[in-house]
Formats: structure tokens, sequence, C-alpha cells
């Protein structure tokens, strides 16, 4: 189990690293072109609000609903009534996504003023961005019947398909620099375009399995209802973080011009590590916990789920500290290049090192999540979202304040820092609700097992102080001796952890061990 867990992980992380280097290369081609002027917060507002919607709904609420009534079918009727399902589900889900499109298109000026009332204030900014709002809320329609499609083919153990299909977006977006890339209304064009092409990659893969269905409409349906009652609760138990970040664009549009696109660029750069790696994770483990709930084997959902919360220790905790640590380096070696200013990195590093603090945060919620959901379970989580969300916007509105009346010159890092707070707080709230319940068991070797990660992390961090250097000496170099020395530091990192592990004991393969046996 553990192997083919390990494999399928390993997959995804190949297909995300593809989708997040070309997305790097986007955000790069972003920085260069428009830095983070006025147009490119109207677009990154306009890409925002449905990437929100994507996030909240079809990656967070419709996804966690779904695949456990999906698999649960799949195992226990067989493929005739998966069919079935898929008919009235995608039928049902498309119908209520195009109104829901139409509405968002004629409603594009009150959407904007709803998730950036600063842009009020500067009547040029607000129109380009209901402008492009038109362009890109329809890509919330695509991307949910992608992320339908891609349940499907991850309940099956495809995941290759539904992993690399971001890869589109980034290629859409990339190849806008090479027709005009001054133009912010051609980025809206080619994420509308992209959607399209999301969606019809699904359909060869769909195909092959017998699943590619006639959808119908079906709102009626006790399995479609079933699905929307375990949907409305996981609204917020499993996308507190996203809520977080859209608060932060809300709160950010009142502060100086650049503040939006500060915390887009840290954002980017800590979902890196989160969506290669703690994503895959969580894609994994959701349809394997949902099956072994569905075959009543508690004792395997107990070693799947301490399997995921170690593997994603394993990487979540150097990944944290190399963002806090190289905060700077980063964003340099990145984004530092003709409209991207000194100022703009030193803006960008508060926001990724506050955002850096909360990224076991994010990560643990991802894994913890499926723990409650492959069981249909949605009432305590929702309770956890619900107050860690409170907590943050309280935290978010307290942090501001502070910085704005002590003058600290980055006050958007408080939004980001609060945000991270709040994710801590709801990882915390899920890991006791699962172990008071007996859901989850800790197997034999954490204590040993976290003592070897505490090692080799403090061997990692002493690596990266003495020779990551000065951001001046970053800022000197020209773009190929940035990335030459960001990548022999990244390797510096990788090495002198991986050979600390082994030093300490650790080897690869007490992850590829039944589960449950002891690291």
């Amino acid at each position: 189990m553990s192997r083919a867990l390990l494999q399928s992980t390993g997959i995804v992380s190949l297909m995300t690293l593809l989708s997040r280097v070309l997305g790097f290369v986007r955000d790069v081609l972003f920085a260069t072109a428009f830095g983070a002027g006025a147009g490119m917060d109207a677009f990154l507002v306009a890409l925002k609000i449905p990437n929100f919607g994507r996030r909240l709904f079809a990656e967070g609420a419709f996804s966690q609903a779904f695949v456990p009534v999906f698999t649960e079918v799949r195992t226990q009727q067989g493929r005739l009534a998966a069919r079935e399902l898929l008919a009235v589900v995608s039928g049902t889900l498309a119908g209520v996504l195009a109104v829901l499109t139409l509405i968002g298109c004629l409603a594009a000026p009150a959407l904007l003023w709803l998730f950036a009332p600063g842009f009020a204030d500067e009547p040029d900014k607000q129109q380009l961005g209901a402008e492009l709002l038109r362009w890109t809320f329809p890509y919330l329609m695509f991307i949910s019947l992608v992320s339908l499609a891609g349940g499907v083919l991850n309940s099956y153990g495809r995941f290759a398909v539904p992993a690399a299909t971001p890869v589109i977006l980034n290629l859409c977006l990339i190849s806008t620099a090479f027709i005009d890339a001054g133009s912010v209304r051609l980025l809206a064009y080619a994420v509308f375009l992209a959607g399209v092409l999301q969606l019809l990659a699904q359909l060869p893969a769909l195909a092959q399995l017998g699943l590619l269905v006639r959808p119908r409409w079906a709102w009626r349906d006790s399995r479609v209802r079933r699905i929307v009652q375990l949907m409305v609760p996981i609204l917020f138990g499993s996308s507190v973080a996203q809520i977080s970040l859209l608060l932060d664009t809300v709160l950010a549009s009142f502060l100086v011009t650049g503040s939006v696109s500060w915390l887009y660029y840290a954002d980017r750069l800590m979902e890196f590590p989160l969506g290669i790696f703690t994503l895959a994770v969580a894609t994994v483990i959701l349809p394997v916990l949902s099956a072994q709930h569905a075959d009543a084997d508690p004792a395997a959902f107990r070693r799947t789920l301490d399997w995921g919360l170690r593997l994603l220790l394993l990487i979540g905790l150097p990944a944290a500290l190399a963002l806090l640590l190289l905060a700077k380096p980063l964003v340099i070696t990145l984004f530092q290049y003709r409209a991207f200013g000194v100022n703009d990195v030193e803006m960008t590093a508060w926001a990724l090192m506050a955002y850096a603090f909360g990224f076991l945060g994010f990560s643990l919620v991802k894994v913890l999540v499926p723990g409650y959901y492959a069981r249909q379970e949605t009432r305590r989580p929702v309770r956890f979202g619900i107050l860690s969300l409170l907590v943050g916007m309280g935290l978010s509105l307290v942090l501001v304040g502070l910085c704005l009346w002590q003058r600290f010159p980055a006050p958007h890092a408080a939004l980001a820092l609060a945000t991270s707070c709040s994710a801590l707080l709801n990882a915390g709230l899920l890991y006791r609700g699962l172990r008071r319940e007996g859901i989850y068991q800790p197997q034999p070797g954490w204590r040993r097992y976290v003592l070897q990660l505490m090692g080799a992390n403090l061997v990692m961090v002493g690596v990266l102080l003495i020779m990551a250097g000065p951001a001046e000496q970053w800022l000197a170099a020209s773009a190929t001796e940035r990335a030459a020395d960001m990548g022999r530091l990244v390797l510096l990192a990788i090495g002198s952890y991986g050979l600390a592990l082994l030093a300490l004991g650790l080897r690869p393969r007490e992850f590829l061990r039944r589960p449950g046996a002891t690291p």
C-alpha cells in the first residue's frame, strides 16, 4: 500500500512540478512586463475571483464531497451505477455553473467592488478590472467541470492527466508574451481559452475508462442532493485558508498600490512547494481513505493517515524553513527585473516570510481534512473552519491597524501573517478532533522520527545561513549568476538535509513499508 501511495504521490508531484515551473516562468514574465502596478493589480483581482471559486468550490467543497460518494458507489454498486452517478452529477453541475457564470459576467462591476472595494477610489482601475473579470469569470465553470473529471480519474488511480492539466493555463498565459507582452487584456483572453482546453483534455482519459457519459439534469436526484448536503458545510471546513487569502486581497486593496501584487507574488512562491508535494499527498490519500472507510477498515485508515503526515513533515518542514531564510534571494532571482524594483523585492519578501510562518498549517490542513471528508463527516471541520476564519479576520484588522499606527513599511505582510495564524489554528483543531475520537492514532516510532527531522533541519538551516549571502550580493548579480547561485544553494540544502537524515538513521525504505510498520 505504501509503495503504491508513494508512486502515485510521485506522479502527481512530477506533473505538478512541471506546472509550477511553467507557473514561475509565467510570473517572471508578469513581473518583468507589469511589475506591481495598477494594471497588474486589476488583472490579479480579476483572476483571483474565479480562482477563489475554483479552490473553494471545485477543488474544495465539490471534490471533497464528490470523491467519497463516487468511490463508495463504484466500490459497492459497480461500474454502471458509477456511470449513472457521473451523468446526473455532471449535468446538474454544468447547469448550475452556466447560470452562475452568466450572473457573474453581468454583475462583474459589483463583484469587483465586493472583492476589491479599494479600487473604487481609482475609476480607471475599477473599470479595467470589471472588463477583465467578464473574460476570466467563465474559467470557474470550465475548471469546476475539470475538477469533476479529475475526481473520477483519481478514484480509478489515474492521477497523471488531472495533475498535468494546469500546465495548459500556464502555457496559454506564457504565449501572450509572444503576442503582446504589454496587454493585460490579452492575459484575460488567455485564461478563458485555457479553461476550454483544460476541459477538453480530460475527455480522452474518461473515454478510455468508458465513463464519457451524456450529462443529464437531475437536481432532485437523491444522490445529487446527498453530495450537495455534504458540500454546503465543506465550503467552510476545507477552504478556510482560501477565504483568508481572499480577505487579504480585500484589505490590501485599501493599502498602497502594489499591495495586491506583492501578496500575489509571495503567495505564488509559497504555493510552489505546497502544490508540488502537499496537494499531491492530499490528492492521493483521499480516494484511498474513502475506499478504506467504505470497506470498514479503520486500522488501515489510521495507517494511511499516519503515512501521509510523516511524509508531509519530511518535506514540509524544510520547505517552510527554506522559504523563511531565502525569502529575499528567491524574490530577487525570480522577479527583480525591469518593472519589478528593489522596493517590490522588499515588500514581497516581507509577505513571503509571513506566509512561510504558516506553511505547515496550510499543509497539515490539506492532509487532515481528508480524514474527515473520506468518512463524510462535515460538522466538526465546519466549526473548526469558522472559528479559525473569525480569528484570522480579527488578527488581520488588528495587525494591519498596528502596522499603520507604527508606520511599519509593509502593512500588507500583517495580512499574510494573520492568514498563517488562522491556518495553524485550523490544523491544530483538526488534529485534536481526529485524536479525540480515535480516528487517528500515531503509529510507533514518532518520537525517534521527530528527533531525526529536527536534527536534519538544523543542519540544513546552518548551511543556508552560511552560504546564502547578503541581499546586496544577489541584487548586484546578473540573471544567469542569480539562477546558478540559487541552483547551487538549493542543491546544498537538499544534499545537507538528505545526508543528515541518513546519518541520523532514516532510510527511504521506511516509507515503502506496509502502512503501520514502525519507521
